[in-house]
């Protein structure tokens, strides 16, 4: 009798194991965007957390702007992108380039991002430039985004982005893409003045020299 017990128990243990295993592995299963097989308005941001690269997400900008209209809409190549991953053209005839980041929650995007969106316009004959990130951006960037006119949407605005597309609200949807960046200058003739802002310098290094070119 004990021995059967035993067995019972050995074989409960056994099939909770398999069931932890089975929903562990459905939890990590990466969501494949690069099939048409699927509805945008079920994609929610757990999905574009889960999937494995960078590509998908890509992928997944490039239809989102297609479904809400928008004309002009492609997906640049994997290599050779010179940082845009996906260019279109927005309710005022003027031409996006689009920096698509799929980060960790955690994980802050950084001043790269900005650098190579901004610097691709003049290759793709665009005047404005968007980062989309699935996560925050570090001060750095937002500095750099809001002196060079580069528009950053987190976390928090791509939620919105799809909760809209999710309801049908293609508008808002499309507002919250177009609102304009955060600008840092007040004017851009600022840029052209002759007032130089103040740089923070590395003083050891300006103490080196100093010593060296004294001998």
């Amino acid at each position: 009798m004990d021995y059967f017990i035993f067995l019972m128990i050995i074989a409960a243990i056994v099939v909770f194991s398999i069931l932890i295993l089975i929903l562990w592995r459905k939890q990590k299963v990466t969501v494949v965007f690069d099939k048409d097989d699927y509805d945008l308005k079920d994609i929610t941001l757990a999905d574009i957390d889960r999937m494995e690269d960078g590509s998908g997400f890509e992928m997944y900008i490039y239809r989102l702007l297609i479904e809400l209209g928008y004309s002009g809409v492609y997906k640049t190549v994997g290599s050779r992108d010179f940082g845009a991953d996906v260019v279109f053209t927005d309710a005022d005839g003027v031409r996006n380039v689009i920096q698509a980041k799929r980060y960790a929650v955690h994980n802050p995007v950084g001043i790269s991002a900005v650098q190579e969106v901004f610097s691709c316009m003049r290759y793709y004959k665009a005047k404005k430039a968007i980062v989309i990130a699935t996560s925050r951006f570090t001060d750095s960037c937002e500095t750099l985004a809001g002196i060079n006119y580069v528009k950053l949407i987190d976390r928090t605005d791509l939620s919105n982005i799809m909760d809209a597309l999710r309801t049908g609200d293609t508008f808002e949807a499309r507002r919250i893409i177009e609102a304009e960046p955060r600008k840092i200058l007040e004017s851009w003739s600022e840029s052209n003045s002759t007032a130089l802002h103040e740089i923070r310098k590395d003083y050891k290094a300006e103490k080196y020299v100093k010593k060296v070119m004294n001998k």
